[in-house]
C-alpha cells in the first residue's frame, strides 16, 4: 500500500526498517538460545538421555521452533515466535532422581504435546487450565526450579575457584550487560574445563560427539506413573509459565487477537512429532517475543512480523551448531553446567515465587501456594508419583478447604 505507515514514497519498506526487523529477529533468537540451552541439556540428561540423545533434542527443538515461527508469522502477518520450555526442562531435572528411563521420558514428552494440542482444540480445557489460581501455578514453577537454582551455591561450596569464577562473572555482567551474563558464565566454565583438561584431546573435549548435527530416534514407552509424574507437570508448567505469558506479550504489543489456537495446536503437534528425537516441549516465546514484537522493531504492528520470520531462520542456523554446542557443554563438569543453568533460571524462579506470595492475592491463596511450594521443593516421591503432582494436589486441596464459604443470603462466612 503506497504511502502506508512506515513505508517510503514507492511503497517499499525503508532499509532502516528492514535492518531493525532483521536485527530484532537475530538478537531474539541468539539471546534466547544462549541464555538457556544449558538448562535443556541438563534436563534431558537428568532423565537418562545420552550426550548424543540430548544433542539430538537440541537440534530438533531449534529446527521445529524455527519452522513454526516462519510458517505462522508468514501466514498471520504477526510476529509469532516459539521457544523451548525452559521451566519444563527444570521439571525434568526435578524428576530425574526417580529412576526414569529415557524412553519413558520420551513417552511423557508425547503426552505433554498431545495435551497442548487438546488445549488449543478444546476451549473447555483451555478455560480449565487458565482457571488454576496464579499463586498455585507460581508455586509449582518456583518449587520445580528451586533445586537447579541451588546449584550455584553447591558449586561454590564444592569448587570454590571454578564455581566462584562462574558466579562472579555472571554477577558482574548481570549489572553491565544482563543479556550476556549467562553466556559469559558458560564460557568461563568451558574455559576452566579446557584448561584443566589440556591433554584430553579434541575428541574428549567434544564429549565424544561429532560436530555435525544429528538426530537420534528413541521409541517412546508409555509408563502410567511417568506420564503422571513428568508429562502432566511438564504440560502444566509449559502452559502456565510459557504459553499464557506468550499470548499476553503479543496482546500487550498491539495484537489484541493473537492466533492462540493455531499456536497451541502447532506447538503441541511439533512436540509430539519431535519427542522421539528428544523434544521435551515447544511453546510460544515470551522474553524473545518481546524483542521481536515490540515497538522498537517498527512503529506499525503490521510491519513487525518479518522479525519473527528472521528469528525462525536464525534458529534453523542455530540447529546446525547445536551438536557442537552440546559437545562443548558435555565436556564441562556437570556441577558447573548445573550452576550456569541455575543462574539462567533465577529470574523465572523469582517470578514464580513472587506470584505465589504476592500481597494482592487472598490469604487462602497464598497459604495454599506456600504449601504447594514446600511439597514440590521437597522432591518427595510417593507411590512412584513425583513431588510436582503431590504439591499441586496439596495446594489445590488446601485452597478448597480454606476458601470462604458462601450462602445465598449472607455471602461469605
Amino acid at each position: 500500500m503506497p504511502g502506508g505507515v512506515g513505508r517510503g514514497d514507492d511503497g517499499r519498506e525503508p532499509r532502516e526498517g528492514i535492518g531493525r526487523q532483521v536485527a530484532a529477529g537475530v538478537v531474539g533468537a541468539v539471546t534466547g538460545y544462549a541464555s538457556s540451552f544449558t538448562v535443556v541439556l541438563t534436563g534431558l540428561a537428568a532423565v537418562g538421555a545420552t550426550p548424543a540423545q540430548a544433542a539430538s533434542g537440541l537440534v530438533a527443538l531449534c529446527a521445529l521452533q524455527g519452522v513454526l515461527a516462519i510458517a505462522l508469522s508468514w501466514r498471520t502477518r504477526m510476529p509469532v515466535s516459539f521457544a523451548w520450555s525452559t521451566p519444563g526442562a527444570a521439571v525434568l531435572v526435578a524428576a530425574g532422581a526417580g529412576g526414569v528411563t529415557w524412553p519413558e521420558a520420551v513417552g511423557a514428552f508425547v503426552l505433554c504435546g498431545a495435551l497442548v494440542v487438546l488445549t488449543g482444540a478444546w476451549p473447555a480445557l483451555s478455560r480449565l487450565v487458565t482457571r488454576v489460581p496464579a499463586p498455585l501455578s507460581g508455586a509449582l514453577l518456583a518449587g520445580v526450579l528451586l533445586p537447579l537454582c541451588l546449584a550455584p551455591v553447591t558449586a561454590v561450596a564444592r569448587e570454590p575457584l571454578a564455581g566462584g569464577a562462574v558466579v562472579v562473572v555472571w554477577l558482574v555482567l548481570r549489572r553491565l550487560a544482563p543479556a550476556w551474563a549467562v553466556p559469559a558464565a558458560l564460557v568461563v566454565a568451558l574455559v576452566l574445563t579446557l584448561t584443566v583438561e589440556q591433554g584430553a584431546g579434541p575428541a574428549a573435549a567434544a564429549g565424544g560427539l561429532g560436530w555435525a548435527p544429528v538426530l537420534t530416534w528413541t521409541t517412546p514407552q508409555l509408563d502410567p506413573l511417568v506420564l503422571l509424574s513428568i508429562g502432566v507437570p511438564l504440560y502444566l508448567v509449559t502452559t502456565a509459565s510459557q504459553n499464557v505469558p506468550g499470548l499476553a506479550v503479543l496482546r500487550g504489543a498491539g495484537y489484541p487477537d493473537p492466533p492462540a489456537r493455531a499456536a497451541l495446536v502447532g506447538s503441541g503437534a511439533a512436540t509430539v512429532v519431535g519427542a522421539p528425537f528428544g523434544v521435551h516441549a515447544l511453546n510460544l516465546a515470551a522474553l524473545s517475543a518481546a524483542i521481536m514484537a515490540g515497538p522498537d522493531v517498527h512503529p506499525d504492528p503490521r510491519r513487525r512480523w518479518p522479525a519473527a520470520v528472521t528469528g525462525g531462520v536464525a534458529y534453523l542456523g542455530l540447529a546446525l551448531l547445536s551438536t557442537a554446542a552440546a559437545a562443548l557443554v558435555s565436556s564441562a563438569p556437570p556441577l558447573l553446567v548445573q550452576a550456569v543453568a541455575g543462574l539462567a533460571l533465577l529470574g523465572a524462579f523469582l517470578g514464580g515465587l513472587a506470584s505465589a506470595v504476592q500481597e494482592g492475592h487472598p490469604a487462602e491463596h497464598r497459604t495454599a501456594a506456600v504449601l504447594a511450594f514446600l511439597v514440590v521443593a521437597s522432591g518427595v516421591s510417593v507411590a512412584g508419583i513425583g513431588s510436582a503432582v503431590w504439591g499441586l494436589l496439596a495446594g489445590a486441596l488446601c485452597y478448597a478447604w480454606l476458601r470462604p464459604r458462601t450462602t445465598p443470603d449472607r455471602g461469605p462466612r
